[in-house]
């Protein structure tokens, strides 16, 4: 396997995968991945007095599991669905895959170019132009600036804001972000396309056409991850479904099981 196409942690660092003699085609692994986040529970300075005083000093904060020893493959040309209720840990999920964040515990690896939409107008910046923007965005996606100068008519054109290109993105509407975020990642022709609820954003036309393309890259063998509450686009979308519940993985299987279960239909 050629080193450039090793899994990696989001650190660079490479990263054994599970026969890997025979698994060439895995492009992401997660093993047992945990992630935990203080909570703050504020008070006012009379009540967080009263608990000092009695000795309850650990009781301002906690720690909450978003994910508990998750672990889980995903095989090129794989579309997968994170499916579960608000607070489940998938979207922290899919931050972890893109290497936004890093686990507390076990490790995610992944191969090849990872891009997607996990927030809408992440890595713009509010005081550059959408032109700037394109190809700052362009560049951290891994893209390079010949790449980004002979796609980038394309990816005005997909975006639909053309009259507002040169204008700074702090003055776009959370539609005009999502256009333009949303167009400048699917040009980078990832091998891994990460998307979060993002299709939720914006007109039908468009989310008609982002689902079309999002389909088109399936259709290509490129690899997807999608957390939505959408479940009806997800069954369009995806084969697979991972379930989580309180952060851990309750089912890993077809789509459509997934879905009657987080709908209690099963």
């Amino acid at each position: 396997m050629k080193s450039q196409n090793r899994l990696t942690t989001p650190s660079g660092a490479s990263a054994a995968s599970p026969g890997a003699g025979s698994d060439d085609d895995l492009v992401i692994v997660a093993k047992n991945v945990t992630k935990k986040f203080v909570l703050r529970h504020t008070r006012s300075m009379k009540e967080a007095f009263v608990w000092l005083v009695k000795g309850r000093r650990g009781d301002l904060s906690e720690r909450f599991k978003a994910l508990d020893d998750v672990s889980f493959d995903v095989r090129q040309g794989e579309s997968v669905a994170l499916l579960g209720l608000n607070g489940s840990g998938k979207s922290t999920l899919l931050k972890l895959i893109s290497g936004v964040m890093r686990p507390d515990e076990g490790d995610v690896a992944t191969r090849g170019r990872v891009a997607g939409l996990i927030e809408v107008g992440a890595g713009f910046h509010p005081d550059l132009t959408g032109r700037d923007n394109v190809y700052l965005n362009g560049a951290i996606l891994g893209m390079t600036q010949q790449e980004i100068e002979d796609k980038f008519d394309d990816i005005v054109a997909f975006s639909e804001i053309e009259q507002f290109i040169d204008t700074e993105v702090k003055f776009y509407s959370s539609g005009m972000y999502l256009r333009l975020a949303f167009a400048v990642a699917i040009h980078t022709t990832p091998d891994v396309f990460l998307v979060d609820e993002i299709l939720a954003v914006g007109d039908e036309p468009f989310q008609k056409k982002c689902m079309e393309r999002i389909s088109e890259m399936v259709d290509q063998g490129r690899t997807l991850v999608v957390v939505s509450h959408e479940l009806d686009k997800v069954a369009q979308l995806c084969d697979r479904g991972i379930l989580l519940e309180h952060g851990r993985k309750v089912l890993d299987g077809p789509v459509e099981n997934a879905i009657k279960r987080l709908r209690g239909e099963d």
